[in-house]
């Protein structure tokens, strides 16, 4: 069945988190205002959502008219493909309904339409939204989901966590445009690190730090209540192949000199020169504030340095891998070196992988630094 890996994942892990309202709004008004029609004349789908509790089906409900869509499209997973701290209980929206159906409401996903006037009150909002059963599971690998994916122009939602990989390669066997969120440390797999270096894919509107409070429906996994309602941090951002105008502010930077001289971080200050790598022809850079202007060659930075990243201010040229995907290692490391370093370091035997990371030279001991992704300026940022 289509819906068994699904199923299994999200046993696995709570998927169940639900994004609010404000927090869409703000990322989606980023880029309305790059780009006021970019919502004109289009059809989106909002897959992986729960209609009835979906602040993504509401927010674009209500600004049907405003943005100028053409189609909203919003689909749920059946009920039996969740994860529930108990028995599953139909809204009275969905029992009240004449199409009401026990068995479909458990093993059907449902499909909510919106594009005209259905209550003759001269607006068109969520009050008019249509909707009936799917007719399977609502697993977007379906044929049945499939098929809407390709009608529309746009994908927004917030998918299983468990299943971000899955669902990244969904949209990318069409040329959708696409607003999602993720964990933040999907950016570290090879798949989705390789659509930033294109420039196929981008971090969004709202900033990278503190992560995402969404609503979760697990009592035993809450971070804090708020109004009676059980919050979850998690640390998400939000993806978008849809310009928007911080895509393109350029961080401001110090010369080399100067961040040595007045950097405020204590591992730059005082500094004779920034750290060389032992195994690839590169500087690092531990801040992304640190990041030296005129300095033509190759740096390591921060992971979030993609939050931060405009594609006219640098180029990215790869990161710290196991293999040398992007042609930047300079030395590997043999199993013996790698024994050596362990004992040098930590005084026993053991083994350190220092193939998957940068390593610098400190203090005579090869250290193996966090995971890096590489850099240089471009030239007509300057």
């Amino acid at each position: 069945m289509p819906n068994s890996n699904l199923t299994e994942a999200q046993r696995a892990k709570n998927d169940e988190f639900y994004t609010q309202y404000a927090d869409i709004e703000k990322e989606i008004t980023a880029y309305l205002e790059f780009n006021p029609d970019v919502f004109r004349g289009k059809t989106l789908l909002l897959p992986c959502d729960d209609p009835e509790w979906s602040n993504f089906t509401k927010y674009f409900a209500q600004n049907f008219e405003r943005f100028g869509l053409k189609k909203l499209i919003s689909t749920s997973y059946a009920a039996e493909s969740k994860t529930y701290k108990g028995v599953y209980q139909p809204t009275l929206f969905e029992i009240n309904d004449p199409q009401f159906d026990k068995t479909k409401t458990i093993q059907n996903g449902k499909i909510f339409i919106l594009t005209h006037d259905k209550t003759g009150d001269h607006k068109v909002n969520v009050d008019d939204l249509e909707w009936h059963y799917l007719a399977g599971d609502g697993d977007f690998r379906s044929a049945e989901i499939k098929k809407l994916r390709d009608e529309s122009d746009i994908i927004i939602t917030n998918p299983p966590f468990s299943l971000f990989r899955e669902f990244l390669a969904w949209i990318f066997e069409t040329e959708k445009q696409f607003v999602i969120i993720g964990n933040k440390n999907c950016v570290t797999y090879k798949e989705v690190f390789s659509l930033f270096m294109e420039n196929k894919m981008w971090s969004g509107r709202t900033e990278w730090a503190g992560g995402m409070w969404f609503e979760t429906k697990d009592p035993s996994d809450v971070d804090k209540v708020v109004d009676g309602v059980n919050m979850k941090n998690v640390s998400s951002v939000w993806f978008s192949n849809i310009d928007h105008g911080r895509r393109h502010e350029h961080i401001p930077l110090m010369t080399m000199a100067d961040n040595l001289k007045y950097s405020k971080h204590k591992e730059i200050k005082g500094k004779k020169s920034y750290d060389r790598y032992d195994n690839y022809d590169a500087i690092e850079v531990s801040f992304t504030d640190s990041i030296p202007s005129d300095y033509d060659g190759v740096m390591g930075v921060p992971v979030s340095f993609l939050d931060k990243y405009s594609p006219e201010q640098f180029e990215i040229v790869g990161r710290c891998e196991n293999e040398d995907l992007y042609h930047l290692k300079t030395k590997v490391y043999t199993s013996v070196e790698c024994r050596q370093a362990y004992l040098d370091k930590f005084g026993k035997k053991g083994t350190y992988d220092m193939n998957s990371n940068g390593v610098l030279l400190i203090d005579g001991l090869l250290e193996k630094n966090y995971k890096r992704v590489f850099i240089k300026h471009r030239k007509t940022a300057k």
